[in-house]
């Protein structure tokens, strides 16, 4: 065989990674907030007023479940990530777990995507006439 292709790991050029300044990755350094949203239809709820008789505004699925626990995990035991006495059939439908804390997510919260000083200048047009318009403007 011939030698001429060489080992990929000599093509490298010598010295360190060049260094990354900043934030990497998407929505990384934006401000966020926690939000609890419905499992099944994704409707944004409040956490705060989350009781045993509570159902999703929207859908009107139960919200005191496993499937909206942040312990809920469909590989462990019991499906739960906290040792339970004992199993809950029904995932969807509501219990009286004393473990239950709803699932909390972080996304990118109003005021840092539409604050004031930014004004229509986010970056995403209400409609897709004005989108496709916004790519071919002279500036």
């Amino acid at each position: 065989m011939s030698d001429d292709g060489g080992d990929p790991r000599e093509r490298r050029p010598a010295g360190p990674a060049p260094e990354r300044t900043g934030p990497r990755g998407r929505g990384l350094g934006k401000p966020t907030g926690t939000v609890f949203r419905c499992a099944v239809c994704g409707q944004r709820q409040s956490s705060a007023q989350l009781g045993l008789e509570s159902v999703c505004e929207k859908c009107g699925t139960d919200l005191h479940s496993c499937t909206h626990c942040a312990h809920f995990d469909s590989s462990a035991p019991n499906e739960c990530r906290r040792p339970v006495t004992e199993r809950v059939a029904g995932k969807a439908k509501r219990n009286r777990c004393a473990l239950f804390e709803p699932k909390a997510a972080q996304e990118l919260s109003a005021q840092g995507s539409q604050g004031g000083s930014q004004g229509s200048s986010s970056g995403r047009p209400s409609d897709a006439r004005a989108a496709f318009d916004a790519l071919f403007k002279k500036l």
